[in-house]
């Protein structure tokens, strides 16, 4: 049976320069915008498009960032280093929000979304219902050397692979936990790095959180418990700058709660669209 998926191509200027994004949505309702994670695709919300409780009431979309699934690169990518800043991500998001005529979207991001949608609340948030951050702080302190994620010398997708492995929790299921890792094996080359300097270097926005005004633009922050990258403690001291923010520490979840266990993640998840449709 197929599933109730609806994907394709639209063309979004970005930069001056036209873009071939690929976009997948389900449902119908109140506009959900998701943002995938580092170095992977739309392929991680495939169980919120899938749930039926969800889309009922929630027009779900997703989209695969350039250079990431089955948006390609745009002409000439291979004369320059891709490299995700605030600016680029900022305008990639609104870009195909405006494209396809979304009114006031909830935007809901992991990892780098979990920190652009900050960027979003304190920027536009004027224009949006609200925002969830998945695995969201304000800025990440590099444990790592990025240079290993794209070497001559090593398997760009399977080291992608085993840096993010330990992120997920334990109790996640395993087809799930595996999926997540294909996804990461899969992603074009130097890709995931790009992507990092946005996460590790520039994209610092500690300094942008005293915009965010929750009365216009209502933040959710919700972290899986076992997460180092972007820790429960990070998640709180983000929160603790944005009065009004509500944020909540997701037991037996990690890094990709929304495609490595969607099933426990639901859980919370559920209670915070309620609100939203409340709200509305």
């Amino acid at each position: 049976m197929m599933e109730p998926i609806r994907g394709g191509y639209m063309s979004v200027t970005l930069g001056g320069v036209p873009h071939r994004i690929y976009v997948e949505e389900a449902g119908e309702g109140i506009p959900l915008l998701c943002l995938h994670t580092a170095g992977s695709d739309t392929r991680q919300w495939r169980g919120l498009l899938n749930d039926a409780s969800v889309t009922r009431h929630f027009r779900c979309i997703t989209f695969d960032l350039p250079w990431h699934g089955k948006s390609s690169p745009p002409d000439g990518w291979w004369k320059e280093e891709y490299k995700l800043t605030t600016a680029s991500y900022v305008e990639a998001i609104l870009g195909v929000s405006d494209a396809l005529g979304l009114n006031k979207p909830i935007v809901m991001g992991c990892s780098i979304g979990g920190r652009v949608v900050l960027e979003l609340a304190a920027a536009h948030g004027a224009r949006l219902g609200g925002v969830i951050g998945l695995q969201s702080s304000s800025h990440v302190d590099p444990y790592y050397d990025t240079q290993w994620t794209h070497r001559p010398d090593v398997h760009g997708g399977e080291v992608c692979a085993g840096i993010v492995s330990g992120l997920m929790a334990p109790q996640s299921p395993e087809a799930e936990r595996w999926e997540t890792l294909w996804h990461y094996m899969q992603g074009g080359p130097g890709v995931f790095r790009g992507d990092l300097h946005f996460y590790k270097a520039e994209g610092d926005l500690r300094d942008r959180l005293a915009k965010i005004d929750t009365a216009q633009c209502p933040v959710w922050l919700l972290t899986g418990e076992y997460d180092y990258s972007c820790s429960p403690e990070a998640t709180q001291e983000t929160a603790r700058h944005i009065p009004g923010s509500q944020v909540e520490i997701m037991t037996r979840l990690g890094h990709f709660p929304m495609s490595e266990n969607y099933a426990h993640f639901a859980e919370f998840l559920q209670p915070v669209l309620e609100r939203i449709r409340a709200a509305r």
